[in-house]
């Protein structure tokens, strides 16, 4: 189906065809199917041309489904190269999401024909190996924005991700979020400016009870739209079934919606569930379609599951290994195991703890096979500590597991017509403010950012709306004519004369009282000029001189009055 076109003036935009997308050299350009499929992105000068709209659009959402949900796995026809290679992306015009189309769809009904468009990364989508198919997504997503942003500059972009799709664009946003621009002024993957909003349904990267709009300035709504999701800025409880992806969206923080229904596990999962988060960093490494059709291990995934579990288990004690008192610590053996788990885990350097290798009698004994001093092996002094650490903090940091366990975790999640997964379509609560459901809400501010790039609204970045507020502030804190007008009319001041010691560090002198003329004053004796001057006296002459400025200023007791005047203006 052909997209719709709204008529534009030659020069508004560039050329844009729509069944297919082709990369045409300015230069040589060669590029091959490996570029589709890695995070290296090509550094030619490319122009992507989608064929039969002939315009670039005001906005364009590219879309990242669940688990099954994407345009291979549906028999859609890819968009291409010139040779003949797939672009990994289709049309939504191509390919219908059943969940996804609800929310991305809805802008082409309020803004022009031609204005905005959706596109949907296609990406393995499944669970052979689910950190695999998620980093593939990551780099379609950034590979289908950048072709697009080289194109066409002035486009912006929103990224819309459901389940399996919503971790892929966590991890998208995040990289885009955290760029560092380039020497020339460029940015790898696309300026972080032009990407107007990322909606995120069933956030696994989620942590404890983080807000819905992360990094944003109310809470209850993203920084660039004002329509509340609801009264309160507080999130559902519990965090996302894979912490290790959690993160801060950089530059993205307040253009991110990150939607969580309470009882989805793979985004709210009770805090302390230690096993469980151990079993879903397992299980992001195993072939877990292949278990969930054989209903049962087989030779195969018996194989692949003992690899990956031998795996977890050498690295847990070399990390352990590598630290110089690990049994002084508090950290569990079950931490380590979850820390070692992260498919992105990396072993610390052996160098770093040189006896990390000693056998216990080594470790026990000095060079000639003696035993060790108490000071020296007080190490193993810990174990009986240690091992009670280990059972208080095993049964500590899974007293909810039982409970989610007792539960039908799966059906919780994931059942037919009852699992929380799917509550987005159908969570809207008017008696907590929320009077649409999580999808309806994503479409409403979709729908205004369609709206604000077609009409050429300046946009909302977090600097801009920085620079605003700090116009606002020093215009606020500036004082008007009408207010200082009194302070220029109000008579100064009289100060009193004070002598002030000139040394260095020392009180000032007390001002000399005036002598009354109406007193008698006492004559001075002549001093006898055959008696030695004292040194000591010399300080006389200091004093006279300190007591007539004081007189000639007797005067200033009339200040009294001019000092009271002054102080209603102050």
């Amino acid at each position: 189906m052909p997209l719709r076109v709204k008529p534009r003036g030659p020069a508004d935009r560039r050329r844009l065809v729509t069944s297919a997308v082709a990369f045409v050299s300015l230069g040589a350009l060669a590029v091959g199917a490996a570029v589709l499929t890695t995070s290296t992105l090509t550094k030619s000068d490319a122009k992507v041309e989608l064929a039969s709209t002939a315009t670039c659009y005001d906005m364009v959402t590219v879309a990242v489904g669940g688990r099954n949900d994407t345009p291979s796995n549906s028999g859609v026809k890819l968009l291409t190269l010139p040779d003949g290679t797939r672009l990994p992306a289709a049309l939504a015009d191509d390919f219908n999401s059943p969940w996804v189309d609800q929310v991305v769809d809805v802008p082409n009904d309020q803004v022009a024909a031609g204005s905005y468009a959706a596109v949907y990364v296609d990406y393995p989508a499944n669970m052979a190996s689910y950190d695999n198919a998620v980093t593939t997504g990551v780099a379609n997503t950034q590979t289908v924005i950048n072709a697009i942003s080289k194109s066409c500059p002035d486009t912006r972009f929103a990224i819309v991700g459901y389940s399996e799709g919503a971790d892929v664009t966590r991890r998208a946003a995040m990289e885009i979020g955290n760029q560092t621009v380039g020497a020339d002024g460029t940015y790898g993957i696309v300026d972080p400016s032009k990407v107007v909003g990322v909606v995120i349904l069933a956030d696994a990267g989620r942590t404890e009870g983080e807000s819905p709009f992360p990094g944003s300035e109310a809470g209850t709504n993203p920084d660039n739209f004002d329509t509340k999701y609801q009264n309160s800025p507080d999130g559902t409880s519990g965090a996302g079934a894979l912490p290790g992806t959690s993160g801060s969206f950089g530059a993205l923080d307040g253009k991110v919606a990150s939607f969580c229904s309470q009882g989805d596990l793979t985004c709210s999962m009770p805090k302390n569930t230690s096993m469980l988060h151990l079993a879903a960093n397992v299980g992001r490494q195993l072939d877990f379609d292949a278990l969930e059709r054989d209903k049962a291990l087989t030779p195969a995934t018996g194989a692949d599951m003992a690899m990956v579990i031998g795996r977890i288990a050498v690295a847990a004690f070399a990390d352990i290994t590598s630290q110089d008192n690990w049994l002084a610590g508090d950290e569990t053996f079950l931490d380590v195991l979850i820390k070692v788990s992260e498919p992105g885990y990396t072993p610390a350097d052996p160098t770093t703890k040189a006896s990390a290798a000693k056998t216990d009698t080594e470790a026990t004994t000095d060079e000639n096979g003696e035993p060790l001093p108490a000071e020296s092996a007080v190490n193993l002094a810990y174990l009986p500590s240690k091992i009670a650490k280990e059972i208080i903090g095993f049964i500590g940091s899974n007293s909810d597991t039982v409970p989610v366990l007792m539960n039908d975790p799966y059906g919780l999640t994931l059942g037919p017509g009852t699992g929380h997964h799917f509550d987005y379509w159908r969570d809207a609560d008017a008696a907590n403010g929320r009077p649409l459901t999580s999808a309806q809400y994503a479409a409403a501010w979709l729908t205004q950012l369609a709206k604000d790039a077609e009409a050429g609204k300046p946009i909302k970045s977090a600097e801009v709306q920085q620079q605003a507020r700090l116009v606002a502030q020093t215009a606020t804190a500036m004082p008007t004519t009408s207010s200082a007008a009194p302070t220029t009319t109000t008579a100064p001041a009289v100060v009193p004369y004070v002598a002030v010691d000139p040394t260095p560090g020392l009180a000032p002198v007390v001002p000399v009282v005036p002598v009354d003329p109406a007193l008698p004053v006492a004559p001075v004796p002549p001093l006898d000029p055959a008696l030695p001057l004292d040194p000591a006296l010399t300080v006389a002459p200091e004093v006279t001189v300190a007591a007539t400025p004081t007189a000639e200023l007797a005067p200033t007791t009339s200040v009294a009055p001019t000092t009271t005047a002054v102080v209603p203006a102050s």
